[in-house]
């Protein structure tokens, strides 16, 4: 299987990593090993970490961050953000649809049972429009690379796509250790991204809110894998960082604690999931939500982003009909295509995928950070006749995926420098206008071989460059 190098073409230094060169090549292992430590350190102090559930001890680690930057072309980012607007937006169109007349299904373009039958779809949302038909505001489009120009997208991500704080400290970082590199390449600012953010959230405020309004970021609480991005977030947006407990209902709005009184909320930014939202709505035995959001909610007092039931959307079998809503709704053909992909819940494709299991990747519909998959050609025979059986037993919770010749860029390991796989994840915000920064969050699977990028499985970050014109 021929892989891709971002930086090596037929011998050559590709010309985007031209002004990479010199660099790489006149680094010492010793500075690099100290620049690896003063990158840690910094990660470190400013207490960077993440949490994986279900391990003993100190669950709090680092992200390894790779120092290689990777870098795209002017060219190159366009092609992509102009395929990663149009899924956005086909994909808000596909939910407000959905909790609407639902004429995708009625068209026979979507299966119902895939839609109304799935954990994800929230009953409470028929029939209600939120602010701008905007479901969901924050879209993380997981997007590989198998060639010069062949981009596919991986997966969706529509609920609260997480690692937009790595992609901002991984620059910061870079510019504090390298500025040289900053001052010899033309690169594109992902700073602004809070500002568009915070923007975004501010544009669909409810339709009760007459004035300036007051934003927050509501978070499960510090023992949250994600709780650092949280509060980083908020910092960086000017809002305030509440739990749960820190609201209240009363009347017609959302209320938050202060040491001055109550002050009405308008739009909630949450990072907590649908079930938890709301005790009376949802879970009843929830800590994380706060009583009655959903009436105010569905009465125009606040908004939240992104809206309970986003989640169809994101899912892995339902991913497979986007670039069909990218025709259905916008009457145009996709920029980006997906992943080939075999829908385990068919009679035909499932034959296809029990025959080839040591060739494949097999999702679970409803998995995320890499758990839930077999990955056919790295694993152990008892390992693919265990997920035989759980094939067999719920065909219609996987869907298959050829492994793919994932394109590799530089890395800094152990043992020198070495090619390692690579994905990337931009953000893109959808509001009164749909936007972006120019790069996002490049994952890399650090280990040698390795096809699998999230940081729960032992993936690394890098910073994304996009070089201006």
């Amino acid at each position: 299987m021929d892989v891709f190098n971002e930086m090596f073409e037929d011998g050559a230094v590709r010309a985007p990593y031209a002004g990479l060169e010199a660099w790489l090549r006149d680094m010492p292992a010793e500075l690099r090993s100290l620049r690896q430590a003063e990158a840690e350190a910094l990660f470190r102090r400013i207490g960077i970490t993440f949490a994986v559930y279900g391990e003993g001890g100190d669950p709090d680690r680092l992200i390894p961050f790779d120092m290689f930057p990777r870098i795209f072309t002017q060219a190159e980012w366009r092609r992509l953000d102009r395929g990663i607007r149009q899924r956005a937006r086909a994909l808000n169109a596909f939910l407000a649809d959905l909790y609407g007349r639902g004429e995708i299904v009625r068209a026979g373009r979507v299966p119902a049972a895939l839609v109304y039958g799935n954990p994800a779809y929230e009953a409470a949302m028929a029939g209600f429009v939120p602010p701008r038909g905007v479901y969901s505001h924050i879209v993380g489009i997981d997007i590989v690379r198998t060639g010069p120009s062949e981009f596919l997208v991986l997966e969706d991500n529509c609920r609260t796509p997480s690692g937009v704080s790595y992609m901002l400290e991984n620059r910061e970082i870079m510019m504090r250790m390298f500025p040289e590199l900053f001052r010899a390449n033309r690169i594109e600012p992902v700073d602004g991204y809070p500002q568009l953010l915070r923007r975004t959230l501010a544009s669909v405020a409810p339709a009760k809110c007459d004035r300036e309004p007051v934003i927050v970021l509501l978070t499960p609480g510090r023992f949250n894998s994600a709780y650092y991005e949280h509060s980083f977030l908020a910092d960086l947006m000017g809002v305030e960082l509440v739990e749960g407990q820190d609201l209240f209902v009363e009347g017609e709005f959302v209320w938050m604690r202060t040491t001055e009184g109550p002050r009405r909320v308008d739009v909630i930014y949450r990072r907590i999931d649908d079930a938890f939202l709301d005790p009376l709505a949802f879970r009843p035995d929830s800590m994380l939500g706060v009583a009655g959001l959903m009436d105010v909610y569905r009465s125009g007092g606040v908004t939240l982003a992104s809206a309970p039931g986003a989640g169809v959307a994101d899912d892995k079998a339902v991913y497979v009909h986007v670039p069909e809503m990218v025709r259905f709704y916008l009457g145009e053909e996709p920029i980006l295509a997906n992943v080939p992909t075999w829908q385990c819940s068919r009679r035909d494709d499932l034959g296809h995928v029990l025959d080839h299991l040591d060739e494949l990747v097999v999702k679970e519909v409803h998995g995320s950070g890499g758990y839930g998959m077999l990955v056919g050609p790295r694993a152990a025979k008892a390992e693919i006749a265990a997920f035989r059986d759980r094939l067999l037993a719920n065909p219609a919770g996987y869907i298959a995926q050829p492994t793919l010749a994932l394109s590799t860029v530089p890395s800094f390991v152990a043992e020198g420098v070495a090619p390692r796989h690579v994905d990337l994840r931009p953000y893109c915000l959808v509001g009164e206008r749909v936007e972006l920064v120019p790069g996002g969050l490049t994952r890399v699977a650090l280990r040698a071989g390795s096809l699998v990028v999230n940081s729960s499985q032992g993936g690394g970050v890098k910073d994304s460059w996009v070089l201006a014109e």
